[in-house]
């Protein structure tokens, strides 16, 4: 059973995490020849203020956020 976590920061839709996690489920199925229910996807949302770059925390550097739709 193939269990795999995606890590993203915060502000993508429910709709892109839908279509995400259909498309690695096929994908996953097709390269280690699984069915979808024997695959787990796990994603853990960061907050900006948990992330950083460059020693620069997200939510300090608004060119990189992700802005909501």
């Amino acid at each position: 059973m193939p269990i795999v976590t995606v890590n993203i920061k915060e502000g993508r839709t429910l709709e892109q995490k839908r279509a995400m996690v259909a498309k690695m489920t096929d994908i996953i199925c097709e390269t280690m020849e699984v069915k979808p229910p024997q695959v787990r996807i796990i994603i853990n949302e960061m907050k900006n203020e948990n992330f950083a770059i460059a020693g620069t925390l997200i939510c300090d550097d608004p060119s990189r956020q992700i802005k909501k739709s």
